[in-house]
């Protein structure tokens, strides 16, 4: 087992080397940018700060080593209401086999909508009006991406996950397809509710648009959470039925600056849940606010982003059910 942990650290460490080197290039570099973009709720109302506090199957899409916090069967599904008109939707699944660790399976599909078609040979006057180049055909891309997942504790406090997922990319007249890898780990530290962790998402090959190399949209995340205050290991105080959670991550995207994300959730009897989450260092975002309802082993949940005056709003709708 210590060994197996020394060899994952240390994979880590080649992975952080790896994506400051990629840290120099510029916004727009990489392909498969639909890979990015956040589908669940609780994670975006966070700001992003969310690579230490993912639970259940939703966590495949932040930090898989979180897969382990199911205790029988979990299963959820996202809608997204994005930019001009596109949708995004996803689905995550994790099973736990005793002894053997947790199996999750996701799938997550863009689709940015009905696209008139237009051509030069159709610009210009007919029959006395003029046509911007409209053919009358409308197309529609959409993006696709669906994987296993794999989580187990090592121990009480170290945790470990990987996912492998097959992404495909649908631009009408042209298509591209990889297999991508993520992989995280959570450190429970022991003192307090202190847990540490760190997740990479999004590596693996090039993609080769006709004669151009274009890389995936890889992202590293370092986060530190605990909680304030709670009825049980808080930093400051113990209250009953009160709870507030505090966490940051660290952020390394491929194609972009270093980028800091704080997050706050406060919880009422574990029933209700408020959320408030800001990231720094980034063009268009700006508050995350959120809301929570768990009852039962279902929770629903809910996240408004505001991404500035030009693209607007953004809201996510979450649905989630575990089974003890």
């Amino acid at each position: 087992m210590k060994f197996i942990k020394y060899v994952l650290i240390f994979t880590l460490l080649q992975l952080l080397l790896n994506v400051n080197i990629f840290a120099f290039e510029k916004v727009g570099t990489t392909s498969f940018q639909f890979l990015k973009v956040i589908p669940t709720a609780r994670a975006v109302a966070m700001g992003g700060a969310y690579s230490t506090i993912g639970v259940g199957s939703e966590s495949i899409f932040w930090n898989p080593a979180g897969l382990t916090t199911v205790s029988n069967f979990d299963a959820a599904v996202s809608y997204l209401d994005w930019f001009m008109d596109a949708t995004q939707y996803s689905f995550s699944a994790a099973y736990k086999v005793e002894g053997i660790g947790t199996i999750g399976i996701m799938g997550m599909m863009a689709d940015v909508g009905e696209i008139k078609e237009t051509k030069v040979s159709y610009l210009g006057y007919q029959n006395g009006v003029y046509n911007p180049g409209l053919t009358g055909n409308t197309f529609n891309p959409k993006s696709i991406v669906f994987g296993l997942s794999y989580a187990k504790d090592l121990n009480d406090r170290f945790t470990f996950g990987l996912n492998l997922k097959y992404a495909y990319e649908d631009l009408i007249y042209y298509g591209k397809g990889a297999i991508i890898f993520d992989g995280g780990m959570l450190f429970k530290t022991g003192f307090k509710s202190i847990v540490v962790g760190a997740s990479i998402r999004n590596f693996g090959q090039e993609i080769i648009y006709l004669d151009k190399n274009y890389p995936l949209p890889q992202t590293l995340n370092i986060g530190i959470s605990a909680y304030l205050f709670s009825d049980d290991n808080s930093l400051f105080a113990k209250l009953q039925d009160h709870s507030l959670l505090l966490s940051t991550d660290i952020i390394q995207p491929r194609d972009y600056n270093q980028q800091y994300a704080v997050g706050l959730e406060y919880s009422f009897s574990k029933m209700l849940y408020l959320r408030s989450g800001y990231l720094f260092n980034d063009d268009n975002k700006g508050i995350n606010l959120g809301a929570g309802i768990s009852y039962k082993g279902t929770n629903v949940d809910y996240a408004f982003s505001n991404h500035g005056d030009f693209l607007g709003s953004v809201h996510r709708i979450s649905i989630s059910v575990s089974l003890k």
